[in-house]
């Protein structure tokens, strides 16, 4: 009998480098909608929009780490306890939050693109070093397909 094809993409535990980037995407795009919501709301309530891009980063971040840890990596082992793992997780990332902010100034003042345009192509760049820095570094590759 075939698995049914959603089990296979979203759920079931996998080590497979592509899958688990394809997974890397909807959980990116979901902590995306959070980062960018959070965005939106502190530039609406009178925040600059790189302070308030920080407020937005942390937001994502944890999304980003809660679903990334029950859906993209929950095949591997972290190769450090819990806490360390986390503290991985965010230092990839504030590299991530960097690029970002580089970028959206980038963007955004140079380019003189809207901040929310910018926002999306940072997102889109930073997205790919966030995935493999963390597959890499964070986790080790045990369990079999």
């Amino acid at each position: 009998m075939q698995k049914p094809l959603f089990k296979t993409l979203f759920s079931e535990p996998t080590t497979n480098p592509l899958l688990q980037f394809f997974r890397y995407v909807f959980v990116g795009g979901f902590s995306f909608l959070v980062d960018a919501g959070v965005l939106w709301f502190f530039t609406r309530a009178g925040m600059h929009y790189l302070f308030a891009a920080f407020f937005a980063f942390i937001a994502g971040l944890c999304c980003n780490f809660l679903l990334s840890r029950a859906l993209v990596f929950h095949a591997q082992t972290p190769k450090v306890g819990r806490m360390l793992e986390f503290l991985g997780y965010a230092i990839i990332g504030l590299i991530g939050l960097g690029l970002t902010e580089a970028l959206l100034y980038f963007f955004t003042e140079i380019v003189q693109l809207y901040y929310m345009i910018s926002k999306v192509v940072a997102s889109a760049v930073v997205l790919f070093w966030n995935f493999f820095a963390r597959k890499f570094i964070l986790y080790r590759r045990e369990r079999a397909e």
